[in-house]
């Protein structure tokens, strides 16, 4: 009797076991449902981006091909801008030039006109040494003497030279 008794145990315990081992098996088999339709909506999702991805490149390709055309355009603009501030340095080195000999002129025909009226002054001025003083002896010398006349021409250069480095700013 005791051998049929735990036969009958273990056939109870054993329809126990495969019940519980059913029920897991079906709530993993309903995991895996839920895992499976969701790779799907991921896949379907990723579908979709790619078709978006692969339009924005075609479209980005698209932009740069067109940049690429203005910019071979605006090639020949560029070379145009070049030259022309190559010009206006040749031409501001010129001014500078034209500029420099003026006043080298100008300070010596005013020593030469100081040198003959030694009774008024006695002071004789050294050659300046930097270009700041240059500029700072010319300057005084054409706008504190103008009982001389004539020097409204140098106040026109200034004007222009103003002007010019304004327009180059």
């Amino acid at each position: 009797m005791i051998y049929q008794l735990s036969v009958a145990l273990i056939a109870v315990a054993f329809a126990v076991l495969v019940f519980f081992l059913i029920r897991t098996l079906k709530s993993a088999q309903s995991s895996l449902d839920n895992v499976s339709e969701t790779l799907q909506e991921v896949q379907k999702t990723i579908d979709e981006l790619s078709y978006e991805v692969k339009q924005t490149v075609r479209h980005a390709n698209d932009i740069t091909a067109d940049v690429q055309h203005k910019m071979k355009k605006i090639d020949p603009v560029m070379e145009s801008v070049e030259n022309l501030g190559e010009v206006l340095s040749e031409v501001t080195a010129a001014a500078k030039q034209v500029s420099t000999t003026l006043m080298t002129r100008f300070q010596t025909k005013q020593s030469k006109a100081t040198a003959g009226k030694t009774s008024e002054s006695s002071q004789v001025t050294a050659p300046p040494a930097t270009p700041a003083e240059r500029t700072l002896q010319s300057y005084e010398a054409t706008y504190h003497d103008e009982a001389k006349g004539g020097k409204n021409w140098v106040k026109y250069i200034d004007l222009a030279a103003n002007v010019w480095q304004r327009m180059r700013k």
